[in-house]
């Protein structure tokens, strides 16, 4: 039984929800975002403010995207009326990074600074110098863009030098260990 799949969603006031063909348009005051159901076995309607989802049949794969188009549909609203941010912090001596226009220069240890260009629908913030805000309407987008971000350098084990999630625990490992010479 999909537990989440079966939990109605309840529309909030403001954003409006269109049902056209097998889309789902969700527009609110921060934009307006749409998601493709390309499964026939997944129905959905409209009853009094809420959106409710149901299945066909009880097969496994049918179970798991009735949750999935759910929680797709649910990150929606949520995104059209709050919006999602993810926060990037840049750890070393000499890494920082700077808003050049609407593109970010990172400077993390390579010879050469690295450009980041500006992805459509999503904002930077640097409130200072080691830290980036990732923000945007679309869940999915917004965790992509930090992740790629977040892949130009990743935190290392033994410093903890990089550029990591500002909730990120990086495990450190012992560097090596002095080898003690006997005489022969």
């Amino acid at each position: 039984m999909s537990r989440i799949g079966n939990k109605p969603i309840v529309i909030p006031e403001g954003i409006e929800v269109k049902i056209q063909d097998s889309e789902i348009i969700v527009k609110g005051q921060k934009g307006e975002l749409l998601t493709k159901i390309v499964d026939d076995r997944i129905k959905f309607e409209i009853n009094e403010g809420t959106l409710i989802f149901s299945r066909d049949s009880d097969e496994k794969e049918v179970k798991s995207l009735h949750g999935l188009y759910r929680s797709l549909v649910a990150n929606n609203i949520v995104g059209v009326t709050e919006g999602y941010k993810k926060t990037l912090s840049l750890q070393g001596v000499g890494h920082r990074a700077t808003l050049k226009g609407n593109d970010i220069e990172i400077l993390c240890g390579f010879s050469h600074p690295v450009i980041y260009k500006k992805v459509e629908n999503i904002s930077y913030e640097v409130p200072d110098q080691n830290t980036i805000i990732v923000s945007g309407i679309d869940k999915a987008l917004v965790g992509q863009v930090a992740a790629n971000i977040r892949a130009i350098k990743p935190p290392e084990p033994y410093k903890g030098k990089g550029i990591r999630y500002e909730d990120e625990y990086v495990r450190r490992k012992a560097g090596k260990a002095a080898v003690a010479t006997t005489g022969a």
